[in-house]
């Protein structure tokens, strides 16, 4: 046998009956050999991990636009948290590590520069609407390989479709969705206490008597109450559950609303919007692939396409290039 053979035999002898096991994939978009040495599922994985849109991750807000210190999360180390505790919870309840892994890892590859700053703004402008996990699916469809696409498999495409706020096919994707929640709250806590936005003291008495007092306690307070509650229907059990959105909620008072927080997010809206101006009245200043996709969807797609792909230092520059005047030299 080769090695993806008996790697796949192991998953047969190993994982439990509610996992998605490898050869039970519904396949790619374009038929593709197999890889004598990874499963569907790792080969995605690394597709992922080797894709423009991944390594670009590193540069896009998380929480804090272009923040100072160098220990403030970005997409990319959000991503990262996202797959470690989406890969503990499916370890454990014996479900396909690799294909949660994948999910994780792929989940926000369409996020915009700015955060959801950024997302909001090009929700607005594009006529069809804009959504970071469906523009992660046209990542990986359309865009990643000058438009050839990743050609994931159908059960990670559906996980990264359905991480934010719909029940994936399967239960590895559903376990990508709470860690997702899991991961950001908890690093989101990190971040605004270090940023001075909230003090340890002030989080809120019953989620923190529930969870944990510390990040860690309260990561393996919630992933073990998924984990004891068994593969058969991922979820917490109902005290912690309630704890967990107690929070959420709180830190979306203080932390997600807060107007320090916040302050420079409408400086970001308003560059986002003049290069959406700027590119959709004169497209032919778009790179060659994104006007090479006008005809194929559409003039405003190409230039939301263009736009989302960018990091903020990129989107920064290319402002300041088109609307900021230079000193004179000759």
């Amino acid at each position: 046998m080769t090695p993806r053979e008996q790697t796949e035999q192991i998953e047969i002898a190993t994982l439990c009956e509610e996992a998605m096991l490898s050869i039970r994939t519904k396949g790619r978009r374009i038929p593709a050999p197999k890889c004598p040495i990874r499963t569907e599922f790792q080969k995605d994985r690394d597709r992922i991990i080797h894709s423009n849109s991944f390594r670009r991750l590193k540069h896009k807000t998380q929480v804090y636009l272009n923040p100072t210190g160098d220990h403030y999360r970005t997409r990319l180390t959000h991503t990262l948290e996202v797959s470690q505790i989406a890969r503990t919870i499916a370890r454990a309840l014996r479900l396909n590590e690799d294909l949660a892994e994948a999910i994780a890892l792929g989940h926000d590859l369409g996020h915009t520069p700015f955060g959801h700053a950024g997302e909001a703004i090009l929700n607005e402008l594009c006529p069809y609407g804009f959504k970071h996990y469906l523009q992660s699916v046209r990542v990986i469809d359309y865009i990643e390989n000058s438009g050839a696409g990743l050609n994931l498999t159908f059960e990670v495409r559906n996980g990264i479709a359905c991480h934010t706020n719909q029940m994936a096919c399967t239960r590895e994707g559903y376990i990508v969705r709470l860690a997702d929640r899991i991961a950001y709250i908890n690093h989101d806590i990190d971040d605004s206490i270090r940023a001075g936005i909230i003090q340890e003291k002030q989080l809120p008495a019953f989620p923190i008597q529930i969870l944990g007092k510390t990040k860690s306690e309260r990561i393996t307070t919630v992933v073990s109450s998924i984990i004891n509650n068994g593969a058969f229907e991922i979820k917490m059990d109902s005290m912690v559950q309630k704890a967990q959105d107690e929070l959420h909620a709180w830190m979306y008072e203080k932390v997600y609303k807060d107007p320090v927080a916040k302050a420079e997010e409408g400086k970001a809206k308003l560059l986002i919007e003049k290069l959406y101006g700027y590119f959709h009245k004169s497209p032919d200043k778009l790179p060659p692939y994104y006007r090479g996709t006008i005809e194929r969807f559409s003039k405003e797609q190409a230039v939301c396409d263009y736009i989302a792909g960018m990091t903020d230092g990129y989107a920064i520059n290319l402002y300041k290039e088109l609307y900021v005047p230079k000193g004179w030299s000759k």
